[in-house]
């Protein structure tokens, strides 16, 4: 079975549209695209250079698009991203011509996929379906990049049909300008107690 991985930069209050620029994502008339540019650094980008080592993508087709609008041409920054393979979920899209690209088309197809042979399975960005994954327990890491800003108004990473899950730490790191990486492994089920007790 291959491990899903979600990878999502987030703010204090769980928005996770539009991190990297003011066009990327306007959608629901969202205006602060682009609001995690302020906090980068040399620690941050270290981490970033990690987790972005070539591995399977799964995307949802907005991200999708947005991606391969932008990394064919500037595979310098990403090496071994065009070579990868990209699994898109779409009920609309077929095709593409960025090469290794790969259209599923239900959940089932995701399934299929994760308890195919393969190395790990990274999903990047796409709200929609790293819910859809969440809400059938088919996310076994979260790594996610919190930064010191609210927004408000936003997609958001636990917004709907999220189920109660535990998971535990694997990895964390605070940047100088105060960037949270942490990485989260699935855990079973969640437990309750008394605090204190």
């Amino acid at each position: 079975m291959r491990k899903i991985i979600v990878l999502t930069f987030i703010t204090l209050d769980g928005v996770m549209q539009a991190p990297g620029g003011p066009g990327e994502d306007t959608s629901g008339g969202f205006k602060y695209g682009g609001w995690s540019a302020p906090y980068g650094g040399e620690v941050g980008g270290k981490i970033m250079q990690k987790q972005m080592k070539p591995a399977d993508m799964l995307l949802g087709r907005k991200t999708f698009e947005i991606f391969a609008g932008y990394w064919p041409e500037h595979a310098d920054y990403w090496p071994g991203i065009n070579d990868v393979k990209k699994y898109v979920l779409s009920k609309t899209m077929k095709k593409s011509d960025w090469k290794n690209s790969v259209f599923l088309k239900s959940l089932a197809d995701i399934k299929k996929l994760r308890n195919s042979k393969g190395s790990e399975i990274k999903v990047w960005g796409s709200g929609e379906l790293t819910q859809l994954l969440l809400k059938n327990d088919l996310v076994d890491e979260l790594w996610l990049k919190i930064y010191p800003v609210t927004l408000g108004k936003g997609k958001k990473l636990f917004d709907k049909g999220t189920i109660p899950a535990a998971f535990t730490l694997t990895e964390s790191t605070v940047t100088p300008n105060g960037v949270i990486f942490v990485n989260y492994r699935r855990a079973g089920k969640v437990k309750t107690g008394t605090m204190g007790a």
